[in-house]
């Protein structure tokens, strides 16, 4: 899953993505608010933790642009600003949780793993192409009932091949899904973790569309 961090204090942003890296998101971060409606319009996350205090823009007109641009995007607050009123305003303008500063990093990884559930589930929880069924609760892969050991990234890349079964992912599309900003990608990792998959999988499951990317058929 990939979150958008908007959060403008360094220290704890740099703490913040250790521990959901640690924990298998793969964590974009944007100190500003303009650059995330931006980002979230361009090349929208999964979720996105959002704190209101930031130097350009007020956190809620962040919000309030993330819900004119996606209804349906998990927003959980991140802040100081504690009073009743200031949640019920987050909340009114279409935040799905709000968790105020200080708080302990394993209140924030539960309640982002509860938008992790919701995305699941609705995004099909269990799925099943061929003989190959992945369910993402469990993080399982079978292949004729027969569970296979996958990586992380190449859990989340059949995940997402299979999630878009019938169209074409692009590699560049596939990247920014699996990788953070700025985080160091050789040339092929795509290919590398589409050859080691081609091994584990039926032949010709994952197909290549040459020049384009990947895809995989639909069921």
């Amino acid at each position: 899953m990939q979150v958008l961090l908007i959060e403008d204090d360094p220290s704890l942003a740099e703490g913040l993505k250790k521990s959901l890296d640690r924990e298998g998101f793969t964590v974009n971060h944007l100190a500003r608010g303009k650059p995330a409606i931006h980002a979230v319009s361009t090349a929208a996350p999964d979720m996105v933790v959002l704190d209101l205090g930031l130097p350009d823009i007020d956190g809620q007109e962040v919000l309030k642009a993330i819900r004119k641009k996606d209804a349906e995007l998990p927003v959980l607050i991140l802040t100081a600003r504690a009073s009743l009123e200031d949640k019920v305003t987050g909340l009114d303008n279409g935040a799905d949780d709000y968790l105020a500063k200080p708080f302990e990093t394993d209140e924030l990884l539960a309640r982002l793993r509860v938008f992790e559930r919701r995305l699941s589930s609705f995004k099909h929880a269990g799925m099943a192409i061929g003989p190959v069924m992945l369910d993402s609760k469990a993080q399982v892969v079978t292949v004729d009932g027969h569970a296979i050991d996958l990586s992380r990234r190449e859990f989340m890349l059949l995940k997402i091949l299979m999630e878009n079964a019938g169209r074409v992912q692009t590699r560049d599309s596939l990247e920014s899904k699996l990788y953070s900003w700025g985080e160091e990608i050789a040339s092929n990792a795509i290919e590398v973790h589409i050859h080691h998959l081609r091994k584990k999988l039926p032949e010709q499951f994952i197909r290549t569309v040459r020049g384009v990317g990947y895809s995989i058929k639909p069921a």
